[in-house]
């Protein structure tokens, strides 16, 4: 892998010796793994299929490998980094590598997790390079936030990746393959080799692409769906009759809802998808209501 990246990217040499500067060190608590390859990056980019229209989140820029890639391929970046000195030197970066571009960054110095509002105009895709161990809910989180949010490509954990995008019946289909299916149409786009980061993780990682559309037809709230698909992958083995009797009151109405439902009261949660979680739940209510 060359240490040097084409005009206007980062490669190996230039992240490390940008982190020696910063006095960076890359730290597992914030799940930080620096792409240093610059093929990656486009490949990414590409991957998302963003226009010169878009309005871009970032989450976790980082150095800003990716940042760079973005910039000259969008209307806007909104890099959100937890990091205040990674959110400082980040506009440095653009405009010594890329000044063409620098009055399209934005940064926001604020932990993903609690970022529910942006400066408009408002987010149309996200693109980023996700810690695993907050990936999930960061997804699902700015995908309820954010309604204007159309297209989504993510790296994250191969193994997470796999959660995702897995469909009913897969050893792997579980709670953050439904909720992700209740808001977008999700696809494993690619994968990346570990030894395209600093540091190496101990794992290849995996590119979710999610691609919005409207959620289940349903009287029930998203609350109320997402409280079902929580209830019933509680206990994996148990079938929904008895997995959802606490959601339902007791079995019996579990048993009730999953039949007004058209679900067979024996069936497991992982042999579902979202719209017949949907179904579950609106005919809950349905009979709460009665």
């Amino acid at each position: 892998m060359s240490e040097n990246a084409p005009a206007g990217l980062l490669g190996a040499g230039q992240i490390r010796e940008l982190a020696g500067r910063l006095g960076v060190r890359p730290t597992k608590h914030w799940g930080q793994n620096f792409v240093i390859d610059a093929n990656t990056v486009r490949r990414i980019v590409r991957l998302a299929d963003v226009t010169p229209d878009d309005v871009v989140v970032e989450i976790g820029p980082g150095l800003g490998s990716l940042t760079l890639a973005l910039l000259p391929q969008v209307a806007r970046v909104v890099a959100v980094e937890i990091d205040t000195t990674l959110a400082a030197a980040l506009p440095g970066t653009v405009a010594a590598l890329a000044p063409a571009y620098s009055d399209r960054l934005d940064v926001v110095a604020l932990d993903a997790m609690t970022v529910h509002t942006l400066p408009d105009p408002q987010p149309t895709a996200l693109v980023a390079n996700l810690p695993y161990n907050i990936s999930v809910p960061v997804v699902l989180s700015f995908l309820e936030a954010f309604p204007t949010l159309r297209r989504l490509l993510v790296m994250v954990q191969l193994e997470v990746a796999e959660r995702l995008v897995a469909p009913p019946g897969n050893k792997t289909y579980g709670i953050p393959s439904l909720k992700a299916a209740w808001y977008a149409d999700v696809k494993l786009a690619g994968t990346v080799s570990r030894t395209v980061f600093w540091p190496a993780p101990n794992v290849d990682s995996g590119l979710v692409a999610l691609n919005r559309r409207e959620p289940p037809q349903t009287p029930a709230s998203r609350q109320e769906v997402f409280a079902c698909v929580d209830a019933a992958f509680a206990q994996r083995r148990k079938t929904l009759r008895a997995a959802l009797a606490g959601w339902a009151g007791s079995a019996a109405n579990a048993e009730a809802a999953l039949r007004e439902a058209g679900v067979d009261p024996r069936t497991r949660g992982e042999q579902l998808d979202i719209h017949a979680f949907a179904a579950i739940a609106a005919a809950r209510s349905t009979l709460v209501g009665a």
